[in-house]
């Protein structure tokens, strides 16, 4: 028996990338020039209590505040909606004396616009929290498709203890 000595070839494979670079960077142009921009979300102008160290003197011929009030069941769900101590039913009665309220001030009305605090209890959902944001800030108009903008200025009462009364 004889053995052959078989000699093995290393064959090197070259790719050639740059179809491959060119294919990518098209891609990328064709996805940046047909992106659709959407409205912004969530671009709330929200003051929050905590965190100011000096007591500023209140502005004479500012508006006070719509006060909203969101209480809240032991388990966190929503008990009930105050809207300057006055009880109301659902979040589309809320936006309807809100829209009644802001009426004259609203965006584009600088700062003499109206401005709703909210008051939420301890223990509140933050999904009751953010349906109250959204019926103060504004709705959809009648074609469904134009946002019509209530009130710009957001802030949140000084939180209380868990159980505190106000």
């Amino acid at each position: 028996m004889a053995i052959k000595n078989t000699i093995i070839r290393e064959e090197r494979l070259d790719f050639d990338m740059t179809p491959m670079i060119d294919c990518c960077f098209q891609l990328l142009i064709f996805f940046m020039l047909t992106l659709r921009y959407a409205q912004p979300e969530g671009d709330f102008n929200i003051k929050m209590p905590l965190g100011t160290t000096s007591v500023a003197r209140p502005d004479d011929t500012a508006l006070p505040p719509i006060k909203v009030r969101l209480r809240a069941t032991g388990d966190g769900k929503l008990a009930g909606i105050q809207l300057n101590e006055r009880p109301i039913a659902n979040f589309n009665d809320l936006r309807s004396l809100v829209r009644s309220l802001a009426v004259g001030g609203g965006p584009g009305a600088g700062d003499r616009g109206p401005e709703v605090e909210l008051d939420c209890d301890f223990n509140l959902k933050f999904s009751y929290t953010v349906q109250a944001i959204t019926s103060v800030t504004g709705y959809l108009a009648d074609d469904g498709q134009t946002v019509v903008k209530l009130i710009d200025k957001i802030k949140f009462a000084t939180p209380r203890a868990e159980g505190a009364k106000p």
